[in-house]
């Protein structure tokens, strides 16, 4: 290979901060940092990210459903 030890380096970085965010992610609670109502809000906002585009998804098919059966 013709850049091994630069591969060698990056890969061992990649490693060492694998690492860590391991660590990171061991500590942490998420009910402990959750407020009163931040559920909620992630289920409404997850709502009004997917509901419109499953809306218009399910138009397009019904709409060409529709050509294809009525025309």
């Amino acid at each position: 290979m013709m850049f091994r030890g630069k591969f060698d380096r990056a890969h061992a970085f990649q490693k060492e901060q694998m690492q860590w965010r391991d660590l990171a992610y061991e500590d942490e609670n998420l009910e402990d940092k959750l407020e009163k109502n931040d559920t909620l809000a992630m289920i409404l906002a997850a709502l009004l990210t997917f509901l419109p585009a499953a809306l218009i998804a399910l138009g397009i098919i019904c709409l060409i459903g529709w050509l294809f059966i009525f025309r």
